[in-house]
């Protein structure tokens, strides 16, 4: 199949899944063209079956905002023409499914006809549909896709729930490939993060309002009370220099170790003991899922998807929302016996596997066939 691909070229997880999916889809004879206004993060392979098509917005005075969802919609009809592409894949509902369905309108009146499949992951419904002046567009876009998933359950129950749906929506999650997680790091580089006797505390995420950013800082002032531990902040976002303030009044500066955006994620996380996400809502969570996959148990807000991912008193711990009391206790818990510690750590890389990229892949070629199949009659 050809397949193009429309995504937020960002450290996103919506963007990374993008990515990555086209990538496998690839590697199993698709061929992919990514449509988007530059270069996905991850997307280091560009090749006979990879492509990537940048979107340019002119500037005119005229516009006050720039209508990329226009440059948008008129790249995917020219792309469309120029290499064939059979089937759209569009990540969010807006902008992109919404300029998709353009496109497919306009490709129409050419006698081309170009199924749309939508996948939602969560801020487009949660956030930006759920607001009164976008929820018409939202809603258009969704029932006038061709096929639609959402990346949990909880997500899918969302959408029901906040818009007026008439498609189906299936449930496909998000992934991971397991084999890059195959890490061959020695022992003696964990020096470099944190001593012998430390534990290593990690978060990773975007530092937005949404990750409750106090909230991981102070599970970890209540874990370093009971033992020696670094914590590890990865990412950029608002809510990162109000963390380095916290540390800094709570005494724990010297223990806290802000790396802003990292490609040694992998090392970062092989190294770790514990990974927090108390977050105040996630569709999915698959921050958590990329450190289970690394072998780290996770303490988590129960928000969301992330139950469907991070399993009560298995693969770590769930606690209410701002529930910070609940979530150190459940911390030191495994922390504090090296065995129980070791135990989490093998049932949280156990657990990852189910959502290995190799299971889920298959059933996007699914879908695409069906969608495929099932919109020939209207050619």
């Amino acid at each position: 199949m050809k397949i193009g691909i429309v995504c937020y070229p960002t450290f996103g997880g919506s963007g990374v899944v993008a990515t990555e999916l086209g990538l496998a889809l690839s590697k199993r004879g698709h061929e992919i063209h990514f449509i988007t206004y530059s270069q996905p993060v991850r997307l280091d392979l560009l090749g006979n079956n990879v492509h990537y098509h940048e979107v340019n917005v002119p500037e005119y005075p005229l516009f006050l905002y720039q209508p990329y969802e226009l440059a948008l919609s008129s790249k995917l009809v020219d792309m469309v023409k120029l290499h064939g592409i059979e089937i759209l894949h569009v990540h969010y509902a807006i902008p992109h499914a919404y300029a998709a369905y353009m496109a497919k309108k306009m490709l129409q009146e050419e006698g081309i006809y170009v199924p749309i499949v939508t996948t939602l992951h969560g801020t487009d419904i949660t956030l930006v549909g759920s607001h009164p002046f976008y929820k018409p567009a939202v809603t258009f876009s969704i029932n006038k896709s061709d096929a639609v998933t959402s990346v949990s359950e909880s997500l899918k129950e969302d959408t029901l729930r906040l818009f007026d749906i008439k498609n189906q929506i299936d449930v496909i999650p998000n992934f991971i490939d397991l084999s890059k997680y195959k890490t061959h790091f020695t022992d003696c580089q964990r020096e470099l993060m944190a001593r012998e006797s430390e534990k290593i505390i990690t978060h990773i995420s975007n530092f937005r309002k949404v990750k409750q950013i106090p909230d991981v800082v102070n599970v970890f002032y209540e874990i370093q009370k009971q033992m020696p531990a670094k914590l590890m902040m990865v990412g950029e976002g608002p809510e990162k220099a109000g963390a380095e303030q916290l540390c800094k009044k709570l005494g724990i500066a010297d223990k806290v170790v802000f790396f802003g955006n990292s490609n040694e994620i992998d090392k970062i996380l092989c190294f770790s003991d514990l990974f927090l996400l108390p977050s105040l809502t996630e569709s999915f969570g698959l921050a958590a899922l990329e450190a289970m996959a690394s072998g780290v148990p996770v303490i988590s807000s129960n928000t969301g998807g992330i139950p469907e991912v991070n399993i009560e008193g298995v693969s770590g711990f769930l606690s209410d929302v701002n529930d910070v009391e609940d979530m150190a206790k459940n911390a030191i818990h495994i922390l504090s016996d090296n065995e129980r510690l070791k135990e989490f750590k093998a049932n949280a890389k156990q657990e990852a596997k189910k959502f290995d990229i190799h299971n889920i892949v298959p059933q996007y070629e699914a879908l695409y066939e069906r969608t495929l199949k099932s919109c020939s009659k209207f050619v």
